[in-house]
């Protein structure tokens, strides 16, 4: 496997630091968020299809709060990226996709974007100040190979998801009928 240039250039690093920062801190600030409101999220998860909403509720919860922190530490980088990639496709899919482009009438605008930043810090690598780098694992993949793994890993995590949890409610109406 191609081993990352062990320097980078200052730029660089802050780069990394600024994308790791920017992603773990909006994944860990939703995931508090599900947690600190765990009837009122399933309830939600409800009314959009899950069939399982408490415990999407805990999961969700669970999954973006412990991705965010290991992204904001660089820590199993590639896996942490997958993770978000994963909750972002449950969202696009489950909620905005439907509503267009635009955030600004709940489109996939900023999902995209963020599971976007996930693959590309996957392939940037932590950068120096991380557990990754701390550790000697972030010379274990390709740049190539980690946004490959973090792409695959987290769309089938969201595709399996949503295959076992969720039913489109529009669907489900029409099915009704």
């Amino acid at each position: 496997m191609a081993r990352r240039p062990r320097r980078t250039g200052t730029g660089g690093e802050v780069a990394r630091l600024l994308l790791r920062g920017a992603l773990g801190t909006t994944m860990i600030a939703h995931g508090i968020k599900h947690a600190r409101t765990l009837d009122g999220t399933a309830g939600w998860f409800s009314s959009i299809g899950f069939r399982r909403p408490a415990l999407q509720a805990r999961a969700s919860a669970a999954v973006e709060t412990t991705a965010g922190a290991l992204l904001l530490a660089g820590a199993a980088t590639p896996l942490a990226a997958a993770a978000t990639v994963g909750t972002l496709t449950v969202a696009a899919r489950s909620v905005h996709a439907r509503n267009g482009f635009f955030i600004t009438a709940e489109g996939w605008e900023y999902v995209a974007n963020l599971g976007t930043a996930a693959v590309a810090l996957a392939a940037l690598g932590p950068g120096r100040l991380s557990v990754d780098h701390r550790l000697g694992l972030h010379r274990h993949l390709s740049p190539g190979r980690a946004a490959a793994l973090t792409t695959v890993l987290g769309l089938a995590s969201g595709a399996g998801q949503l295959a076992l949890y969720w039913r489109d409610p529009a669907t489900a109406a029409d099915r009704g009928r």
